[in-house]
């Protein structure tokens, strides 16, 4: 996918190379098996192309007509599954422009005036990319829109909060869920801003150095979408930051899914039973009739080894190359576009799932309390009501977890009396914070667990997501 290198068979090359390149030297140069998915790009850009070397006087308006009708053809014949990719050609660009040469034919020829493979290539796989990366965005409002309408739904249900995965603190299920929502929230943030700067045109770069016809890139730049064109030749056709920076988001993002989809697995488990999965969503065992897997949920967690994988390749890829374009980098494109797919697929069975969960009330609000999950609340209670230190309170309150573990009961099932002989000082008024459900509406802060906190929050997300 360059202007360097060797296909004597392919007549696009002109008589540079007496002989025909070796069989394993196709196999290897060829990309028209994965970058034909470039092509309504590539035929965007060179319908701009056209246009501006028409409106600068370097192609005539029949030239640039008779051009526009043949890419109409070609990509109607793609479209259809009519048009014969052929490896030969290498890749989908001249692939197209040698169709185009027989549907039109000597037109065909003036189109590439002013241009590179190299300046379209990555052009095309920036148009590409800026495509993937507004589907990722859509994709991923509609799961913050899931998320925030389950959270508002039960933003009042109890459940425990872990730290180490050790019963902690209460919040609510709807606390737990609009986390991801906020995660989310940077996600979006981060693609955006990959897309904010991949949004310059190298087209009109050319090779490397730009080139001597009198060209509008500001043109080209304008009806393309970009921001602006590239300032730099060299940097032009050189550059794959926007698909390093896409894999990095991507791969953030896929982490932040798969910690999603690992709870899903927990919440699911029978020792757990925090909420269920329809049969749309899980899958049995074939030996074992009793099993409801959650097959969807293991499936996004693992799909972040090819997302991550993907970034690491392409990292790889470009870490040694020079000034400026290399073959090496046609490599670029078969990770970017699985970690794309990958991840469109991962969004869409997180946001059926999301959709599709229902809580277990009774377990979440059994769990909640569990692992004397109020012990702060007591200690907070010493600090606020009777003026200890909090580190001192910190102390009475783990005497008094230690005295309601060896007795094999809970914190607010201990006698008052019991409680006074560890700090004389504590009152009737102590049993008002030791349930959960007081607990967590005593939880106020801004960012708090309290239901009406978590209720705002979602309001003010959904009136976001629109």
């Amino acid at each position: 996918m360059s202007d360097t290198g060797n296909s004597g068979k392919n007549t696009m090359w002109g008589g540079r190379f007496a002989a025909g390149p070796a069989a394993i030297m196709e196999d290897i140069n060829a990309s028209i098996g994965f970058d034909q998915k470039l092509y309504a790009q590539d035929i965007a850009g060179s319908k701009a192309h056209a246009d501006m070397l028409a409106a600068t006087g370097v192609i005539t308006d029949a030239d640039r007509d008779a051009i526009h009708g043949g890419l109409d053809q070609i990509k109607g014949e793609i479209e259809h599954g009519h048009f014969t990719f052929s490896r030969a050609l290498e890749d989908i660009h001249m692939n197209i422009e040698s169709r185009l040469r027989e549907v039109i034919g000597e037109p065909a020829g003036r189109l590439h005036t002013g241009r590179s493979r190299n300046d379209q290539v990555t052009t095309d796989t920036k148009l590409y990319t800026r495509d993937a990366i507004d589907g990722i965005d859509r994709a991923l409002a509609d799961l913050q829109r899931a998320l925030a309408e389950k959270a508002l739904e039960h933003a009042a249900l109890p459940m425990p909060g872990f730290t180490h995965l050790q019963s902690a603190q209460p919040v609510t299920f709807g606390h737990h869920l609009m986390a991801y929502v906020e995660m989310i929230g940077r996600d979006r943030g981060r693609f955006a801003d990959a897309r904010k700067r991949l949004n310059e045109s190298p087209l009109g770069a050319a090779a490397l150095a730009g080139t001597s016809f009198p060209i509008d890139r500001e043109m080209t730049a304008q009806a393309l979408g970009f921001d602006r064109p590239t300032a730099n030749s060299l940097d032009s056709v050189s550059d794959r930051d926007y698909a390093l920076e896409t894999l990095a988001a991507a791969s953030i993002l896929s982490m932040h899914l798969s910690r999603f989809a690992e709870e899903i697995v927990i919440w699911c488990s029978a020792q757990f039973q925090f909420i269920t999965l329809s049969d749309a969503l899980t899958t049995g065992s074939s030996i074992m009739p009793q099993k409801k897997n959650p097959d969807a949920a293991e499936l996004v967690r693992a799909k972040i080894g090819r997302v991550l994988g993907a970034f690491t390749a392409m990292l790889t890829v470009m870490k040694g190359l020079p000034m400026a374009y290399a073959k090496d980098m046609q490599e670029d494109k078969e990770p970017l576009f699985d970690a794309l797919a990958t991840l469109e697929l991962t969004i869409a069975a997180t946001t059926g799932m999301v959709r599709d969960m229902v809580p277990n009330a009774k377990a979440l609000k059994k769990a909640a309390g569990a692992g004397y999950a109020t012990a702060t609340d007591l200690a907070d209670w010493l600090v606020r009501v009777l003026g200890l230190p909090f580190r001192e309170a910190h102390h009475v309150t783990g005497t008094l977890v230690g005295m309601a573990a060896k007795r094999g009961t809970d914190l607010h099932r201990l006698p008052l009396a019991d409680m006074q002989t560890v700090e004389p000082r504590i009152t009737e008024d102590v049993f008002s914070v030791l349930s959960v459900d007081k607990s967590i509406r005593s939880r106020t802060s801004y960012g708090g667990t309290a239901p009406k906190n978590v209720r705002q929050q979602a309001r003010r997300w959904l009136k976001k997501l629109g």
